[in-house]
């Protein structure tokens, strides 16, 4: 199967002389879930704003079903929908008639119960005669996802779309992503909150100053790059660590109450047997032990703080 966006050699440079992107490669599967993570400026939005026609490359091509967004740019357009960052939205418009234009301006023919599904999917439909004016900004937040789907979009970008929204906002626009996947759309969004990419991504990329420097399924991410500890409570606190477990990767928690150690899962010998034994001869004594994964955020922050 063809990949539905296909990017290659992609690079930006604005007038300040300031590289944004440098020869980004990365192919996006049609009805995947897409997280692109990475910290401010490291080139996500300019990334989205190139694939959606808003921003020129420099270099190199992008496609989105197979349409160049240069040389058949409305084909390409057509078929993505995009909730920015920024709560820009007409005004002094309602609800109802700013979701309506915004499927107008792409030629599509007026469907009022498909507005009406995605108002009220939206939780919008209360809201709809509704001046955009008046609305909160969570509301607001709703009303440009239901502009980025009025036109009934195959791709969709949410960038930072529940970045200082509500909880209620969060979870209804999550549920909302899940149907749109297995209607078949494609979701690529970035977001700070790394839970959410955690829970909902298929695969994720990160990019950092620019490039691209990991694209992977997400189980397969936390397989290869996530360390695992072993934390054991101990019957007695310890002051320091003895001597005789300085070859072991240890360190104290709890005030002394607890020891950590940090060892690669993948690794044929993880060295637990030999810790337990070196312990033992130590005389140092646990009462429980649990075992705990790397979360994705610590594997992100490992993966930037090594590309500086």
């Amino acid at each position: 199967m063809s990949p539905i966006i296909s990017i290659t050699g992609l690079a930006k440079t604005y007038a300040t002389g300031f590289q944004a992107l440098k020869s980004v490669d990365l192919e996006i599967e049609k009805g995947e879930i897409f997280a692109l993570l990475g910290p401010n400026g490291a080139g996500k939005t300019t990334l989205i704003s190139i694939v959606c026609g808003i921003v020129m490359p420099s270099e190199g091509t992008v496609t989105v079903g197979g349409h160049d967004i240069q040389s058949d740019f409305r084909a390409a357009r057509e078929m993505i929908g995009l909730v920015p960052q920024e709560l820009f939205t007409d005004h002094f418009e309602s609800v109802w008639a700013s979701v309506s234009y915004s499927r107008g301006l792409f030629g599509k023919k007026r469907d009022d119960a498909f507005v009406e599904k995605t108002l009220k999917d939206l939780s919008l439909w209360d809201k709809r005669d509704s001046k955009i004016l008046t609305l909160s900004g969570g509301m607001k937040r709703r009303v440009l996802i239901a502009k980025a789907l009025a036109h009934e979009p195959r791709v969709l970008f949410l960038d930072e779309p529940t970045a200082g929204v509500d909880v209620e906002l969060r979870r209804d626009m999550w549920a909302l992503v899940r149907k749109l996947r297995e209607t078949g759309v494609t979701i690529i969004l970035t977001t700070h909150y790394i839970e959410e990419a955690e829970e909902m991504a298929d695969r994720i990329g990160v990019i950092s100053k620019g490039e691209i420097i990991v694209v992977e399924k997400k189980a397969d991410l936390m397989t290869k790059l996530g360390r695992k500890e072993l934390r054991l409570a101990l019957q007695e606190p310890l002051s320091e660590i003895p001597t005789s477990l300085a070859g072991h990767q240890l360190e104290l928690g709890a005030e002394g109450s607890e020891l950590v150690y940090t060892y690669d899962a993948q690794r044929d010998r993880t060295g637990i047997t030999g810790l337990l034994t070196d312990l033992a001869a130590a005389g140092v004594h646990f009462r429980d032990l649990q075992t705990k994964q790397s979360s994705l955020e610590e594997i992100f922050v490992d993966l930037v703080k090594d590309k500086r």
